[in-house]
């Protein structure tokens, strides 16, 4: 099943299930699409430039929030995995908390720039992880 956004009920069960003192590394799986789609009227790109426009758009929202891209490539592909599943880009986001991530995908400014995320992808993965936790 492919997922872009993050549904209701798995970002309330995060919430409640992550430290809100903690850092949590967002893990970020893509999948971009041939041709961005937009709900608007939107100049026409790929799915990898609409994504690009993402990150540049979306760079202050994460900076105000005290977090950072701490990798960012290219996917060659998946060792252990379903055959049919492939990635094109991982990244990784350091947000000082769970908190802090929330103040950001509930801030104005990221709302009117998340249509080029929503757009370029086809598919995509976000998994919320806590540094040297067992």
């Amino acid at each position: 099943m492919n997922a872009v956004n993050p549904a209701p009920e798995q970002l309330k069960r995060v919430l409640a299930d992550t430290p809100k003192d903690q850092p949590v590394v967002m893990l970020n799986l893509l999948r971009f699409r041939d041709k961005a789609s937009y709900d608007d009227e939107s100049a026409e790109r790929s799915g990898r430039e609409a994504y690009q426009l993402y990150l540049r758009e979306a760079a202050e929202c994460v900076s105000t929030v005290g977090a950072e891209v701490i990798w960012s490539g290219r996917s060659v592909g998946s060792l252990i995995a379903p055959p049919d599943e492939s990635w094109d880009q991982v990244l990784l986001v350091r947000y000082p908390s769970i908190d802090a991530f929330m103040t950001m995908i509930e801030s104005s400014e990221y709302k009117g720039v998340v249509k080029h995320r929503t757009a370029a992808l086809s598919d995509s993965r976000l998994v919320a992880n806590l540094e040297g936790q067992r």
